[in-house]
Order: C-alpha cells, then structure tokens, then sequence
C-alpha cells in the first residue's frame, strides 16, 4: 500500500482507525477520529468512507461513527479466542452457578490480559475487567497467573520491558519475580485490592502442552467475602475441563 508523507502505510493508518474506538469511547466524530489515531482530516474522510463501505464502521443515528458488524462477522468466523470461549462457557457457567460473582476468561496478548468472556450476576461487585477490554498483567491475578505459567523466557523478557513491574506495595521486579515463583509452586494466584480495593481476584491457569498457561480462568469476589479454599476446587476442576474441551493435554 501507498506510504503518506509521514510514511505509514494504508494498512497502519486503517489500524489505528480502527484501534481508536475502545469501551470508553465507542463513538465519535471524523474530527475526533482523526485526532485520535493521528491521521490527517481528509484521510481519515477517505479512509472511514472505504471502511463504511465495507460494514467495518457505521454511522448512527447522530452521525457519529461506530464500529460496524463486518468486524464481528469476520473474527467470528475462524477465531481462537472464539473456539477457546466457547470451550469454557459450560465450565464459566458452572463456576457462576456457585460462586454468584464475576467469572472470567482471559489470555495473555502484548504484555496485558486480554478479556475474552465474562460472566457476571446481578448482586456483583465492582469489576474493572470487560469482555475485548485489557489490563495490565501485574494488577490482575488472571495476569499474574498467565506469567506465571509462562515459559521462563517469556517471563525475563517480559520483566525487562517491566523493570518497575511489581504488585501494590511491592519492591520491583525482584519481588516480583518471587511471586511469580510462588504462583507457580501454589498453582493459583490470589489478591485482595489488586484492582479494586473491595474485591479479592482468584485465578488459575488453564494449561497446555509443556504446563504453559493458555488463559487464565478467574473470579472477582467481595473481600473477605469467599473463602479461597473454596473457590479453587470449581476452577481448578473448570481449568482442566477446558484444556481437555480445545485439545490440550497438560504435561
């Protein structure tokens, strides 16, 4: 594709089009549009008008624009992620059946955790997590976990890009890296006020080949309001049932 003066291709600029929409700006002007995914007015025009074409994004009703359902159509037809939640959701439901709180499924992407599935029911507590939404992997216990269980190098290499990575109150990466020790040795990992200073996260690994984490399955629950203890059986054993459900076997 063609290069523009500052020499992003095309194919960048439709990118960052499309990467500017997110949860807490899902529609917007062109002007806006354009400002945010840093593209010149008159090509952001050309370039929404080709994506309009195509149902990649629509205009609503005030005239601002939206993601369109081509994008949906298109992930969903040949998708991981797609074939991985589908796997977990009788297992997600079962947990939810229990547990009442929020039941998520998440996965490791570009040093953060990307939510594929959540479950939640109508007394649940706060939840910074979404469905498509990320979080940084060392202020959640999904992301925690999914470090974890990654291979070594993944892990080193993930710390040099996060040399100041640490949990709340921790000293930096070498406290970090004890914790992620312990989450491994333990099998799970569990916070109080990671995110949100009422709620406690718990998550465990569902794991493939070489005990590497593929996702993380987890719940939010109020503080002090479930016993750990608890809850690990439903997700240790909601764990294993997905990575039996997609193929995987476990070393």
């Amino acid at each position: 594709m063609a290069n523009s003066k500052s020499g992003d291709s095309s194919l960048v600029r439709l990118v960052r089009i499309l990467g500017a929409f997110d949860a807490d700006v899902p529609s917007m002007t062109v002007g806006v549009l354009a400002g945010r995914a840093d593209v010149p007015l008159a090509t952001a025009y050309r370039l929404v008008d080709q994506l309009i074409d195509h149902d990649f994004l629509r205009k609503d009703s005030s005239g601002s624009l939206r993601l369109g359902l081509g994008l949906w159509e298109l992930a969903s037809r040949s998708s991981p992620a797609l074939t991985l939640r589908e796997a977990a959701m009788p297992f997600m439901e079962d947990i939810q059946a229990v547990v009442g709180q929020h039941t998520q499924l998440g996965v490791l992407r570009d040093d953060e955790v990307l939510f594929i599935e959540r479950l939640s029911g109508r007394e649940s507590v706060v939840n910074q997590a979404r469905i498509a939404g990320r979080l940084p992997v060392h202020r959640t216990s999904s992301g925690v976990v999914l470090l974890a269980f990654s291979p070594a190098h993944g892990q080193e290499a993930y710390l040099r890009r996060h040399p100041h990575a640490s949990l709340p109150g921790g000293g930096g990466s070498g406290d970090f890296r004890r914790v992620l020790a312990a989450v491994r040795q333990q099998g799970y990992a569990a916070f109080d006020g990671l995110v949100d200073d009422h709620t406690t996260g718990i998550a465990v690994p569902v794991l493939g080949r070489g005990n590497v984490a593929i996702a993380a399955l987890g719940v939010v629950v109020a503080r002090q309001g479930e016993n750990i203890q608890s809850v690990l059986p439903a997700l240790l054993t909601g764990a294993r049932g997905i990575a039996r459900a997609v193929g995987e076997r476990p070393d």
